[in-house]
């Protein structure tokens, strides 16, 4: 095992991979810019080195200078950018340090996303239809003659990095240029690739992630599958383990289709085969994320297997830990992202200091953050500072836990989508496991709150108006004035 690891990322994954590092024994190293000087993945680890570069967490040469100044094993990106960097895990490699991740060759083979999917269509499996190459937001005609080829609905998705950045759903031909201008742009920023492809997609339709482990050794199981469906802008709000709905025979095709692609690209560590599936019950493969995903959680919950600590042993060089037959899937797990922003003002970003903060509790309940009460939520980083996990026995049981501790969990200082993801805890549709990718579109800001949330509000309209009318006076009662607890007290004559 190694020795000493460096945390090359921020927020609520670094400070899950530091106490994952300080489990095993492992001294663990993180970064820091001067706004996250007081942050928790800092005073929780054994040392901290200050990042200058004002690309921060991205300046992949600064991080790897100081991996090598301080003489580190291996090196843990998290997720983002750093995550899917071939160039900078080829750096680490030539240098000898080990990049907790695919490793540079898988990595560069599953970034190719057009050609993954080519390749895996010509294994004889299902897939989405993407475009025929990727394109520069320039290449106007050529974008617009490639989508009237697949038709509408389909996805901008950014040529680099995950699902979530840089792709947008594109429902009529007025919307596409500006869209794929958007698109662009966003993946220039996080990817340093400014490049995106098209994808045709059927609606309604659900998304479903199989997560894989696999090591050097030539072994690879599947951790079950999730169902990341109730998305915001393509990134997932809500997600769930098992997906419900799904006939044993359907669910265990998926994990064997997510079996053989991870094989067809060696992936190793942890990684996440994704799928759309129909409602007719077709499933179609549609990419790899070749790291481990911000919902992770969810399946640790439902496998009680240690993701990260698995990472680690795998880049290691160990064998898995766990055989197929070892993985239980026990009961049913729901994740949330708790976000600081404003769902109804367009999801507007709300960055400040965190003035209180009360997170919910009991058995089975589990939340990973960065944040503490008089800490900062900074401008330039995701919105992202708080992921909730539960799990029960039953859906139903794991439902009413979601609910529960969604009421508990409060924060005072900034806007967050708490709210929203009570008003989604609550809903039908949820409630009875039958929504798809179409739900954010129909249900998110329009379902009714319920009644519990009118009567709060009712209290707190009330004293409010009481506070402004100052109509709350102090009133002595008259029966006080009329003497009688002084008569009450004199003895007997």
């Amino acid at each position: 095992m190694f020795k000493r690891v460096l945390v090359a990322n921020r927020g609520e994954i670094a400070v899950r991979i530091v106490r994952t590092c300080r489990d095993l024994g492992v001294t663990v190293a993180v970064l820091y810019e001067p706004g996250d000087m007081g942050a928790l993945h800092v005073r929780l680890a054994d040392e901290a080195y200050l990042l200058s570069s004002p690309h921060g967490y991205r300046d992949s040469d600064e991080i790897l200078a100081v991996a090598k100044r301080i003489s580190v094993d291996a090196i843990h990106p998290g997720y983002g950018r750093i995550s899917e960097h071939p160039g900078f895990a080829r750096a680490c490699e030539e240098a000898g340090i080990a990049v907790i991740g695919p490793g540079s060759t898988a990595l560069e083979q599953v970034l190719d996303k057009v050609g993954v999917i080519a390749q895996v269509r010509a294994a004889g499996i299902t897939t989405t239809q993407p475009s025929t190459r990727s394109f520069g937001p320039d290449e106007s005609d050529a974008l617009v003659a490639e989508a009237a080829t697949l038709g509408y609905p389909l996805l901008v998705k950014a040529s680099s990095g995950g699902r979530g950045r840089g792709t947008h759903l594109v429902r009529e031909p007025a919307q596409l240029l500006d869209t794929v201008r958007r698109s662009s742009s966003a993946a220039q920023a996080v990817y340093d690739d400014n490049r995106v492809y098209l994808e045709s997609v059927t609606l309604p339709s659900r998304y479903i992630e199989v997560p894989i482990l696999g090591d050097h050794h030539g072994n690879f199981i599947t951790l079950g599958d999730r169902d990341g469906s109730i998305q915001h802008n393509t990134r997932k709000v809500v997600e769930e383990a098992p997906a419900p709905g799904l006939s044993q025979e359907l669910r265990e095709a998926i994990w064997g289709t997510a079996l053989q692609v991870a094989r067809m690209f060696h992936v190793r560590g942890v990684s996440t085969v994704e799928f759309a599936l129909e409602q007719d019950g077709t499933y179609r493969f549609a990419e790899v994320k070749p790291r481990v995903q911000v919902e992770h959680m969810v399946t640790e919950m439902l496998t009680r297997i240690d993701i990260v600590r698995e990472q680690l042993y795998i880049a290691a060089g160990k064998p898995l830990s766990y055989t197929q037959d070892d993985v239980r899937l026990r009961g049913h797990a729901m994740l949330c992202r708790v976000n600081a922003e404003d769902p109804w003002h367009e999801y507007l970003p709300s960055p400040g200091r965190i003035t209180g903060f009360r997170l919910p509790g009991g058995p089975n309940v589990r939340v990973d953050t960065y944040v503490y009460a008089g800490s900062e939520i900074p401008v330039r980083y995701d919105s992202l500072f708080a992921k909730l996990v539960v799990w029960g026995a039953t859906r139903e049981e794991c439902l009413n836990r979601f609910q529960r501790a969604l009421q508990e969990f409060q924060v005072n200082g900034v806007q967050t989508n708490l709210g929203l993801l009570r008003m989604i805890a609550s809903d039908a549709a949820f409630v009875a496991g039958v929504y798809t990718t179409e739900f954010s579109r129909h249900h998110l800001l329009k379902t009714p709150p319920p009644s519990e949330n009118l009567r709060d509000l009712a209290a707190v309209a009330a004293l409010a108006f009481i506070g402004r009318t100052r109509a709350a006076r102090p009133v002595t009662p008259t029966a006080f004035t009329s003497g009688w607890h002084r008569d009450s007290r004199r003895l007997p004559q």
